[in-house]
């Protein structure tokens, strides 16, 4: 069982490396990945380099570098605060109108931006001080913000699925075309729980109606920002491209399959950009000096990003030469447990490793064994990967938490232990059992025709 044995050193080490140095997730990535090194045995080197170059030559890595930048560019043009401010104009002015902003806001962002920290950081600097003038108290607001900032996850296309489809063991069991729409379907449930949880604190407090000092008119806030909307319209151009109908004709009149010539993965944020570059071009630099500047101050969201991502797939690349998603599965089906309670096993397992981790690192670790276990066990790839990536958007919802919670609780000047028991109990504990009733096929999503029990080894063996 080495495989199991090295997992264990490369959690080990990066938690250790996170929690007690208090070190960056990327640091603690690129040591976790030569820890494992050594379980390797004499190929150590060779493993290394092998599994190094496929992460940095993968083409995920650049389609994830490409959502870093929208995601700043739409920051930085100020195309993310139009669209903030239409949405308050639309239902700020109902009790408890800045919390349902800020949901509905979380969701839109998670939609096209993913970070977390960056979902909590803008939609919490605009919705936390609403919500403290509308008498909703501060730890309540920072709990809304950071639990809703998970969205960002459970959407196509985070970081956090990038890890978990270009991984040596999930990727010859999925297509990362596959998983879009099943995803989006996951999110939508996972929108619709945030939802009734906003229902609730609204229900809970004395929240009042937002003033009509504190929010544009409708009519200036959708003058302003209605263009905004087109950023959920383009990405749907490259799926409309490659699926249904319109893909056969493509492919009939170009002589070649058009699913497999159209990356989805690389269309959809130079789609964004260029939306982003048309949206905010009022605001873009005017010359060669602005936009180097532009360039620089964007650096470090790259550094940060780039590392994790590029260290976490060389990790799980490394993993996976040890033999560790066909021992974990082995481990896991000898079990002979029902599927409901494996599908809670992996679902506590995710979780747990995601509350001191990034939900990108706990893809790394632990969510592509658990996808391959899952498939083993005849559940779906599709749903298996969409039940993982709901359970490790818990980053945020279980302590010590993860950079959202300390966002939201920084915006809010508030002890981010104060928040820790609602962020379980209406956070948590909800999406383990979003993610479980997604595995069991009681929440549907689309999804591709259902492995037997032994494809799932053989496939992620032969990896």
């Amino acid at each position: 069982m080495i495989g199991i044995w090295a997992l264990a050193a490369y959690l080990a080490v990066i938690l250790l490396w996170t929690t007690v140095f208090r070190r960056s997730v990327g640091e603690a990535m690129i040591l976790g990945f030569l820890a494992v090194l050594p379980f390797t045995g004499a190929a150590a080197a060779q493993t290394g380099w092998d599994s190094l170059y496929a992460a940095i030559t993968d083409d995920i890595v650049y389609a994830t570098m490409a959502f870093v930048f929208m995601g700043y560019l739409l920051d930085r043009t100020g195309v993310l605060d139009r669209l903030i401010d239409l949405l308050n104009s639309l239902i700020g002015g109902v009790k408890g109108g800045p919390a349902w902003v800020s949901t509905v806001a979380s969701a839109g962002l998670g939609s096209v931006v993913h970070n977390q920290a960056a979902i909590a950081a803008t939609v919490g600097s605009v919705t936390i001080p609403w919500m403290e003038k509308s008498r909703l108290d501060k730890p309540s607001a920072a709990t809304l913000v950071a639990g809703n900032a998970g969205m960002g996850i459970t959407f196509p296309f985070s970081a956090s699925m990038f890890v978990l489809v270009g991984s040596a063991t999930v990727g010859p069991l999925l297509d990362i075309n596959a998983l879009v729409l099943p995803l989006l379907f996951g999110g939508l449930w996972c929108f619709l729980h945030r939802l009734v949880v906003t229902w609730l604190l609204v229900r809970k407090s004395g929240m009042a109606p937002l003033n009509a000092a504190h929010r544009l008119p409708v009519r200036a806030a959708f003058g302003r920002g209605w263009a905004t909307l087109l950023l959920f319209v383009v990405v749907a151009i490259p799926l409309v491209v490659t699926s249904g109908a319109i893909a056969e004709g493509l492919s009939g009149w170009t002589g070649a399959d058009v699913t497999k010539a159209v990356s989805v993965i690389v269309w959809i944020p130079v789609v964004l950009i260029i939306t982003g570059l048309l949206l905010g071009r009022k605001k873009l630099p005017a010359g060669s000096r602005e936009w180097w500047a532009l360039l620089q101050d964007s650096a470090p969201r790259f550094g940060i990003v780039g590392v994790t991502v590029v260290f976490a797939f060389a990790g799980a690349n490394a993993l996976a030469a040890t033999g560790l998603p066909r021992q974990m599965t082995e481990l896991l089906n000898g079990m002979n447990l029902p599927l409901w309670l494996l599908a809670i096993l992996i679902g506590l397992i995710v979780i747990a490793v995601a509350a001191p981790l990034s939900a990108t690192a706990t893809m790394a670790a632990v969510g592509t064994v658990g996808v391959a276990a899952l498939v083993a066990a005849g559940v779906p790839a599709t749903t298996a990967a969409v039940a993982v990536l709901v359970f490790s958007s818990c980053e945020a919802a279980v302590p010590p938490g993860g950079a959202p919670l300390y966002v939201a609780c920084g915006i809010a000047d508030v002890d981010p232990v104060t928040t820790f028991l609602r962020l379980f109990t209406h956070y948590a504990l909800p999406l383990l059992g979003i993610g479980v009733l997604i595995i069991l096929g009681i929440l549907p999503t689309l999804r591709n025709p259902p492995c037997t029990p032994s494809e799932g080894p053989s496939k992620s063996s032969s990896s």
